[in-house]
């Protein structure tokens, strides 16, 4: 009976961990390996050299953070606002080694150095916002409103974890659940 073969997906997985450990410096076929528990011979079966790699972790957080979370959301139905909501959800359950927000920060942080990278982002973000839009547009008559809850909606999910602040009696979490509140009146 022969070995069984790691799944492609786990090394992508894997390496998405490694990039948002630390960059895509610390996205090592040794490293990888080790932490799958197997050997690396198996990593050349599927990717052939690192940058293979790098290009399918990109695809894939790519793939989930736009298409795959779309279809999450719609998949339960109901109106812009139970939409908007499941999606807020979504994207504040844990730190999804995929979609999780520390992932998301290591691609940003890393776009900064790479145009390849910068360009990717930048598509995943104008598709991630012109979803938004059609949420919000479904319900608010302006433009200009819609554009404004886009951006504050987009830029609580990315600039939370930079955020250090107290809220004077509030804690974190109610004051997130009072700005989803507000977003989706």
């Amino acid at each position: 009976m022969g070995a069984t073969r790691t799944p492609r997906g786990k090394w992508i997985e894997e390496g998405l961990r490694a990039l948002a450990a630390g960059g895509p410096e610390a996205v090592r076929i040794e490293v990888l390996a080790q932490a799958l528990g197997v050997s690396k011979g198996g990593f050349y079966g599927y990717f052939g050299n690192r940058g293979v790699l790098l290009t399918e972790m990109l695809d894939t957080w790519e793939r989930e953070v736009t298409e795959a979370v779309i279809e999450r959301t719609e998949s339960g139905g109901g109106d812009a606002r139970i939409k908007l909501g499941r999606l807020f959800a979504i994207a504040s359950a844990g730190d999804d080694p995929v979609i999780g927000a520390t992932t998301d920060l290591a691609i940003r942080d890393w776009a900064r150095r790479d145009e390849a990278v910068a360009r990717r982002l930048r598509r995943a973000d104008n598709r991630r916002m012109a979803y938004l839009r059609s949420l919000f547009g479904s319900f608010c008559a302006d433009d200009g409103e819609v554009e404004v809850r886009c951006l504050l909606a987009f830029s609580v999910r990315i600039g939370n974890h930079f955020i250090a602040a107290d809220h004077g009696p509030r804690d974190r979490t109610e004051v997130l659940e009072l700005t989803r509140r507000w977003l989706l009146s």
